[in-house]
């Protein structure tokens, strides 16, 4: 990218960048790893900019090294103290920290700009307070932003006094950080004194905050959040995003926009959101986040994410708008060049997140991948972390990829992420793709009237379905281990060989290149499986 001096601002580092009235390419360090590292590199390449890195000694062999023009190790990427010194040293002019780690750490934020590099990122006062739920509750509640009713818990009495106005269920949160951790759900006056005790605990642990706040819990309730984007004077959205299908608070499934509210309710809702983040004089890129109570069609407001999102694709792939890039604009230019009634958004887009884990157990599955095959064709997006040869490793979060479908319309963006699934290819770790499958195709999906309370009340079929399904891999990979072509049909009768072939090692050392005889195969058996059945049943009924 080359601008004109007179055509931009300049902050920090970038000045020192411009020579002969053109902008020498600015280097960016990214304080992250995997997907999210190479998603952002991908961006800073494509617009002009050197992207630069940063490693934990376990991610030596990491893939997101490979795009890094130049990289550093660093003990943790939680030091804040080591990734600014790489910074420095490396002579970057920015760092955008992605998502996780030190990307909502105010004091990271400060410490950056303490050396004269521009943090890529919402300021520190607005970091603050998002990362404070419960200011940010007071905060909307002042700009008539309507919330749960709520109270800060000191204790097991002020959960148990709440319940006497508010009944049960009821759900206890950190005050300091999200993501499930600190949270616990109460449906009795039984649970109370334990719940806030292990939820204080982990709020503790995780965000060095122990303060908790109590708010009822909605049964059938929708997570739906807004993109936004600011430059502190110009407040714009990129529409929202439904976010329901999730694990212990963990998103697996997003999709844009939502399938699930009116155009009235949207228009409401995007209003919210706006109002809040112009109130906040919002800079960069952030999500407001919002309760959908599907009974009463009510929003409430939950919280504020000053940064960008795990999702951020679905939003990218209606809009067409770079969310990154726009973020780096606005970071080193301080103006963000989208007026609201110049966004448009077309078709559908559905996200699923993959995670290497046991799709049954949930237990991560590390280990190195000895093959791997991304789906591609139209209306297709795949941001991943990882390749053949990688290991796996438990110490990070599980998610080593998001698989990204746009279509015309949300059938055929499903259509497209149920095709993109069954051509995903990992092999030597366990993937949750069998679960993913499972939860697209359920008519709860299908008819969008799902809510977040849709995985912990299907996991049981599902969990029979996803063991249905790898008997018949079983069957078919153990057929074609012993038998060939013109044995297959006989093979029935054999069904003791199922639960054998469940536990042999060999079924993991079958290469997918037979992927032909599997599929020819799998349909053989099924028809020469349910012809064997039909004849059993008509001598029955002789």
């Amino acid at each position: 990218m080359l601008f004109k001096k007179s055509e931009m601002k300049f902050s920090g580092r970038s000045k020192e960048r411009f020579t002969m009235g053109f902008i020498m390419p600015l280097s960016i360090l990214i304080a992250n790893r995997g997907e999210i590292a190479i998603r952002i590199a991908r961006s800073l390449i494509e617009n002009g900019f050197k992207p630069l890195g940063v490693y934990e000694p376990e991610d030596k062999e990491s893939l997101h090294r490979k795009y890094m023009v130049e990289d550093a190790e660093v003990s943790s990427y939680l030091n804040i103290r080591e990734i600014v010194q790489v910074a420095v040293e490396l002579g970057a002019d920015g760092v955008h920290p992605g998502y996780g780690f030190l990307s909502e750490n105010p004091e990271f934020a400060r410490e950056v700009a303490r050396k004269n590099i521009v943090f890529i990122g919402p300021p520190p006062n607005v970091m603050a307070l998002a990362g404070d739920k419960i200011a940010s509750k007071i905060y909307a509640e002042r700009l008539e932003i309507p919330t749960l009713p709520w109270v800060e818990v000191k204790n097991s009495e002020d959960v148990l006094e709440f319940a006497k106005t508010h009944g049960y269920p009821l759900i206890v949160k950190a005050a300091g950080g999200g993501g499930g951790r600190g949270t616990r759900i109460i449906r009795s006056e039984k649970e109370v004194e334990s719940a806030v005790k292990i939820a204080r605990i982990e709020a503790e642990k995780a965000f060095k905050d122990p303060r908790l706040y109590v708010e009822p819990y909605i049964e059938e309730a929708k997570h739906i959040e807004v993109q936004i984007l600011g430059d502190g004077d110009n407040v714009v959205h990129l529409y929202e995003r439904e976010c329901s299908i999730q694990r212990k608070f963990q998103k697996i499934i997003e999709e844009a926009p939502s399938p699930s509210i009116t155009d009235k309710e949207r228009e409401k809702l995007l209003e919210y959101a706006v109002t809040l983040a112009k109130g906040l004089k919002y800079v960069n890129a952030g999500t407001v986040e919002f309760l959908f109570d599907v009974k009463n069609r009510e929003f409430y407001f939950m919280e504020i994410n000053a940064r960008l999102q795990v999702e951020h694709p679905v939003t990218e792939m209606i809009t067409r708008k770079d969310i990154v890039r726009k973020q780096v604009e606005i970071a080193f230019y301080s103006i963000l060049d989208l007026k609201q009634n110049n966004i448009t958004r077309e078709g559908h887009a559905i996200e699923a997140r993959i995670y290497a884990e046991n799709p049954i157990t949930m237990e991560p599955s590390p280990g190195t991948i000895r093959k791997y095959y991304e789906p591609n064709g139209p209306g297709l997006r795949v941001d991943s972390g990882v390749t053949e040869g990688v290991y796996v490793s438990s110490k990070y979060d599980p998610m080593i990829s998001k698989v990204i479908a746009w279509g015309v319309d949300r059938k055929m963006a499903l259509n497209r992420l149920i095709r993109a699934l069954n051509e995903y290819l990992i092999e030597g770790i366990a993937t949750n793709i069998p679960l993913v499958k499972q939860l697209i195709t359920s008519p709860e999906f299908i008819d969008a009237s799902y809510t977040t309370s849709l995985f912990e009340k299907q996991m049981p079929v599902i969990s029979n379905r996803i063991l249905d399904e790898a008997k018949l891999h079983a069957i078919t990979i153990s057929t074609l281990i012993e038998y060939d072509d013109k044995g297959a049909k006989n093979y029935a009768s054999k069904s003791s060989l199922i639960e054998n072939v469940l536990k042999s090692e060999r079924v993991s050392s079958i290469k997918r290149h037979a992927w032909y005889y599997y599929v020819n195969l799998k349909g053989m058996i099924e028809r020469s499986y349910v012809a064997k059945r039909r004849k059993e049943e008509k001598k029955s009924h002789r």
